[in-house]
Order: structure tokens, then C-alpha cells, then sequence
């Protein structure tokens, strides 16, 4: 077997001319995305000081899934994929650069960051499942695995080199770091829109039942994930997780800056330490990302179960430490879990799911994840303003311990599930 055929052995989504268009493209996108993802709340504490703000911004951008999600599951089976997330691409590309002349411009304000974050969210609450239901028209059922998990990959390569380019935009350009970073995110939309232009959906297959109207669509998604348990148990813990795991990330600003704290701290040392906590997050990331694509484990319950504790414990860890150090290695074990739970509960879904309900179940998934966020950044917004982060973490992670640990407690078949 030549080098050639070992590495396609590996990686067989990469056969496919037209995944690795996408797949490239958005790389670069994503890091872009990263790189705002960093930078807007660390601008948005600058402007205000307040964790609750930081809340607000992760409550705008997430509030749109809450009332979208469920029908973007029904309105994508409808459309072409492809066609979809290229303009919806080209819509957050316009938000990005929008953002990027408030801020060069020196006009930006916390309340132009909501609105702006509103508009991201929109657009993700339905560009999310397109792209996801797009995957097996590109790569068939067969390599749809190592796809999901290629996807990943990228996902937090960008994670990690986002946040770590930055540091530089900030500490070298005085001025306006923030609006550089803006604008070169904005740019990088245009390399994942113009190699989507050339790509196709060669596994692209018709609907066997289209739903007669929206309700009735809906209806018939639900109706699959209440009568199958495996898929409800795993939305249920997504939810979990949405809404007091996740929301937690938008406090990292705050944590920087307040719990980890050192005298003679200046503005460039909190924007490294900072960033180095979302990169020390997204190389956890990438290592689970990295596993997922090139070994693809059998035993996906057991791993879903390892990442959930992985991200759980590591939550409560950071509540405890005032360690800059350790609250970089404890980033690391956190963005592992968080990618080993949430790609291995796609792929089980989506291996288990009819292609005609595909993006019905992949919207409720996205939903319970990121649907409810907005209520769970409120929550821990409110309880890191008035508790402190570090309680807001042991809090979250408290509650997330015991709640997925009763799931796994009374339905031991999930840990048993292969993939």
C-alpha cells in the first residue's frame, strides 16, 4: 500500500475533492472567527468592566438559535445545502467587516457588539445544520465519521491559532488592534465563499418524505427523538451543557483580567494571558479533534462518557485555582472534554439518523446546545457579577456533575454504545 492510499485509509473524507475544498476554506474562515471570538469580549470588558456584559454579548449571539434552530431543521431539508451556507457566509462576512469599521473608526459601543452579535447569531442558527447536513452530500455515509471529525479538527486547529494571532494585533498595534482583527476575519469569509463556488455535492440524495408544512416537519423530528433514547438521552446532555457549560467561556475575559491577577499587571499582560487561555482551550481541542479524525474509537459511549467528566472536573478545577499555570493546563483538559463529548455525540446522532429527518434531529441537537445558551449566559453572567467567577465555575460544574452523572447513573446502555 503506497503512502498515498495509507493516508486515504485514514482520512477517506479527504477522497473527496469536494469536502477538501470546503474543508480548507474553512479553516481559514474559522480562524477568522476565532480571532473575533477572542477579541470582541476582551473589547467589550475594556469598554464596561462588567461580567455581566459579557453575559449579554454570549446571550445576543446564541438568542437567535433559541427561536430558529427548530425550523432551520425543516427549511434546510427544502434547500440547497450548498447554495445556503454560501450566502449565509457572505451575511457574516458583512457583520465581521461592520464590526471591523465601528471599531477602526473608533465609534464602536457595547450596544453596536449586541446588535452585531445578533445578526452572527441569526445566521449561524441556520447555517450551522445546513453546513452540518451538507457533509454526507459531499462525502457519502461511509466517510461521514472521519468528515464530522475532520471538521473538528479544523474547528480547533482555528481555536488555537485564532486566539494566538490575536496577541499581536493588540500588544503591537496600540491603536485599533481589535478593529485589525475584525477586518481580517471579515477577509477570511471571502476564501471559504469563493472555494464553495467550485465545489458539489456528488452524494446528494432527494427527501423520501418531505413534510407538508412546517408544523407537521416538526412534529415528525420530535416524534423520532422522543421514540428513540439513545438520540434523546444525548440531546438532553447537550442541553446540560448549553446552558451551564458552555456559557461559561465568556467569562474568560473576566477571569484574566480579576481571578488571575498579578501585581504589576499591565494591558499587554492581560491580553496574553488572555489569549493564552483560549489557546491553551482550543490545543485541548485539537488533540481530541486530532484522535477523533485519525483513529476513529470504537467504543464512542465510553469516550463520550471520559469527555463529559474530562470537562466537568476541569470546570471545577478552574473555580478552585488562582494559578495562572495550572488555569492554562486545566484549559487544555477542558477543551478536550468539550470536544470529545460534543463531536462524538454528532457523529452517534447523525450515524443513527434517517437521511430524511437529518436536519430535523441535527437542529433539536443544535438547539439544546445552543438554544437555551442565551438563558445560560444571563445565569452565569448574573452569578459571576454577583458571586464571583470563581463560584459561577464550581457552580456550573456542580450542577453539570450531577445532571449528566444521573443520565449515565439509570441509562447505563449509553456508555456501551459503538459506533
Amino acid at each position: 500500500m503506497s503512502l498515498g492510499d495509507s493516508f486515504l485509509t485514514r482520512f477517506p473524507a479527504l477522497g473527496s475533492r469536494d469536502f477538501t475544498l470546503f474543508w480548507a476554506g474553512q479553516f481559514v474562515s474559522l480562524t477568522g472567527t476565532w480571532m473575533q471570538a477572542t477579541t470582541q469580549p476582551y473589547l467589550a470588558y475594556e469598554l464596561t468592566g462588567r461580567p455581566f456584559d459579557l453575559g449579554l454579548i454570549g446571550f445576543a449571539a446564541t438568542l437567535p438559535t433559541l427561536f430558529l434552530a427548530l425550523p432551520a431543521g425543516v427549511l434546510v431539508e427544502r434547500l440547497d445545502k450548498r447554495k445556503t451556507v454560501i450566502i449565509l457566509q457572505a451575511i457574516m462576512m458583512l457583520q465581521a467587516l461592520t464590526l471591523a469599521a465601528l471599531t477602526l473608526t473608533g465609534l464602536v459601543q457595547l450596544w453596536h457588539i449586541l446588535i452585531l452579535a445578533l445578526i452572527l447569531g441569526t445566521a449561524n442558527a441556520v447555517e450551522i445544520t445546513a453546513r452540518q447536513a451538507m457533509l454526507i452530500e459531499l462525502v457519502g455515509k461511509q466517510s461521514l465519521p472521519n468528515a464530522i471529525a475532520l471538521q473538528a479538527t479544523i474547528f480547533n486547529a482555528a481555536r488555537v491559532l485564532g486566539p494566538s494571532l490575536v496577541a499581536p494585533f493588540l500588544i503591537l498595534i496600540e491603536e485599533n488592534g481589535a478593529g485589525w482583527a475584525f477586518l481580517f476575519n471579515g477577509i477570511s469569509y471571502l476564501v471559504v465563499i469563493v472555494f464553495l463556488l467550485y465545489a458539489r455535492t456528488p452524494f446528494k440524495e432527494e427527501s423520501l418524505a418531505k413534510p407538508q408544512n412546517l408544523l407537521e416537519g416538526l412534529r415528525e423530528g420530535q416524534r423520532y427523538i422522543f421514540s428513540t433514547a439513545s438520540v434523546g438521552l444525548m440531546i438532553l446532555m447537550a442541553a446540560t451543557v448549553g446552558l451551564i457549560g458552555f456559557p461559561f467561556a465568556q467569562q474568560i475575559p473576566a477571569f484574566a483580567r480579576d481571578v488571575l491577577a498579578q501585581a504589576g499587571d499591565t494591558d499587554a499582560a492581560v491580553a496574553v494571558r488572555n489569549s493564552g487561555l483560549y489557546t491553551f482551550q482550543g490545543v485541548g481541542a485539537l488533540i481530541a479533534a486530532t484522535i477523533l479524525a485519525a483513529f476513529n474509537p470504537q467504543r464512542k459511549g465510553w469516550l463520550l462518557t471520559l469527555g463529559q467528566a474530562a470537562f466537568i472536573f476541569s470546570l471545577i478545577g478552574l473555580g478552585l485555582t488562582r494559578n495562572a499555570t495550572l488555569a492554562m493546563i486545566l484549559m487544555v483538559f477542558l477543551g478536550w472534554g468539550m470536544v470529545t463529548q460534543m463531536a462524538t455525540m454528532n457523529t452517534l446522532i447523525q450515524l443513527q439518523v434517517p437521511n430524511e429527518l437529518r436536519g430535523r434531529v441535527f437542529s433539536t441537537f443544535l438547539w439544546a446546545l445552543q438554544g437555551i445558551a442565551p438563558f445560560g449566559s444571563i445565569l452565569v453572567g448574573a452569578m459571576a457579577q454577583n458571586w464571583g467567577v470563581p463560584i459561577a465555575a464550581l457552580a456550573c460544574g456542580a450542577l453539570a456533575l450531577v445532571t449528566i452523572g444521573s443520565i449515565h447513573l439509570f441509562n447505563p446502555f449509553i456508555r456501551k454504545t459503538i459506533g
